[in-house]
């Protein structure tokens, strides 16, 4: 293992046990048994480490899983770094820092419905703009539901939840998907509101 490999692991361990805001470089050099000199040769500072941290899990994520057949998939996939290492997200979710957890979030959310809708569009016939809307629809319920639950300290079973609202709304996919094709085109766009002076 390299030197940043180490790094990194060590700072995923000290976050597993303690909040962002308590782990200094000299916490980190200690636990991994390098000087600070490496610590700073590989990362300009600890926000720096914690966003390629998170970067790395995300690429990880979206390498190691199959293709998402159904949207609990897409959750279960997205979530899959909180469920793995709760604490360490939660530190990371109250910190200073959420936004860098909040962006890696998106993406994964966005690359996992990407691989959905490949499979459920298939030969539907739709256009890129209505493409682009249920993707970026699906991205924000896959992100809305995970955000919640870390807001609620991960409390609940998600992936029992998810699969629950998809249950209740069943076919509302396919019900999309058909009005998509039946229309042809995208929705017009939308004209500014006149005031009654004009």
């Amino acid at each position: 293992m390299t030197a940043r490999e180490a790094l990194k692991s060590s700072f995923l361990r000290l976050l597993e046990d303690r909040p962002l805001r308590d782990i200094s470089v000299r916490d980190l050099v200690q636990d991994c048994g390098v000087n600070r000199n490496t610590f700073y040769y590989h990362f300009k500072d600890i926000p720096a480490l914690l966003e390629e941290l998170v970067m790395d899990q995300a690429d990880a994520i979206i390498a190691a899983q199959g293709p998402a057949l159904s949207l609990p998939d897409c959750l279960e996939t997205a979530a899959r770094f909180a469920q793995e290492h709760r604490l360490a997200v939660l530190h990371i979710s109250q910190s200073a820092h959420r936004d860098l957890f909040d962006r890696y979030l998106m993406d994964v959310c966005r690359r996992v419905v990407e691989d959905f809708a490949a499979a459920a569009m298939g030969c539907v016939p739709v256009s890129p703009e209505d493409r682009e809307i249920l993707i970026r629809f699906y991205q924000c319920e896959c992100f809305g539901q995970i955000v919640a639950w870390l807001n609620d300290g991960m409390r609940y079973d998600i992936e029992k939840q998810f699969r629950r609202l998809c249950q209740l709304g069943g076919g509302m996919t396919e019900r999309m998907l058909r009005r998509a094709a039946e229309s042809g085109e995208s929705a017009p766009e939308r004209r500014p509101a006149v005031s009654g002076n004009e």
